[in-house]
């Protein structure tokens, strides 16, 4: 049944821009990059000699949370859009597929689609890698997969709660104004040099990647994700949409 309802969400996202949204962050991290490198390349070079790869994981690690945080809010902004703008909620829910589905089916392609901007990145880091001549030999290929996948692992609970609030609320402009603030939020909180700011799940995915334990941060996504989708879904299943 779930299979149906994601399925028919694939269908609904053609030419509704979504695929452009999720290829054109990736790709506007790797173009920051590139102008940098390509303005100061003589400079970095001799700067970070043997150890290129990793000056460059730091720079593309500082812009990953406020992209990702933008990410999980515009893509169930988008994908509740299609079906407020069109009155299709009432109509989708008469159909023989339970309200479960239909919540966890749009969670599901939140993710895919996430995932698919996840690949991006790594792809186009290595490309920008090899571009700047960096040593093939040299090349991080865990530390690239780490980076790229982790803090978006650990952003699935920002992910769960926003697919909630974009679906419940016919007006987007509440969620993607929170989404934006949160977005922005996160270069700042995770300057925060304290015990308990670890532990605010706007820093997770920043600390699923640097610094230490960051199983635990992963972990820590997972299962708060996964709680949330739940108490999403309850929801959903149990509240009215006109």
């Amino acid at each position: 049944m779930m299979l149906k309802a994601l399925s028919s969400d694939f269908l609904k996202i053609r030419g509704k821009g979504l695929w452009f949204l999720i290829f054109i962050g990736p790709i506007g991290l790797i173009a920051m990059q590139a102008l940098n490198y390509g303005l100061r390349y003589d400079y970095l070079t001799q700067k970070y000699a043997g150890k290129l790869w990793e000056a460059l994981l730091v720079d593309i690690q500082m812009f990953v949370p406020i992209s990702l945080f933008l990410g999980v809010t515009l893509i169930p902004s988008l994908l509740s859009h299609i079906e407020h703008s069109t009155n299709a909620w009432k109509q989708l829910l008469a159909l023989p597929i339970s309200r479960g589905a239909v919540f966890r089916s749009k969670f599901a392609l939140s993710v895919i689609l996430l995932t698919i901007s996840c690949m991006v990145l790594a792809a186009g880091t290595v490309i920008l890698g090899f571009s700047l001549r960096f040593e093939l030999a040299d090349m991080p290929v865990g530390e690239i997969l780490k980076l790229c996948f982790l803090p978006f692992f650990a952003s699935l609970p920002a992910l769960a709660l926003f697919l909630w609030l974009c679906i419940n609320m016919r007006n987007q402009a509440i969620p993607i104004t929170l989404g934006v603030l949160i977005a922005i939020s996160s270069v700042f909180t995770g300057l925060i040099s304290s015990t308990w700011s670890k532990w605010l799940p706007i820093n997770w995915p920043m600390f699923s990647f640097a610094g230490p334990q960051q199983e635990l941060f992963v972990g820590a996504g997972f299962l708060l994700g996964a709680v949330i989708c739940l108490l999403g879904t309850f929801h959903f299943i149990r509240k009215d949409v006109s």
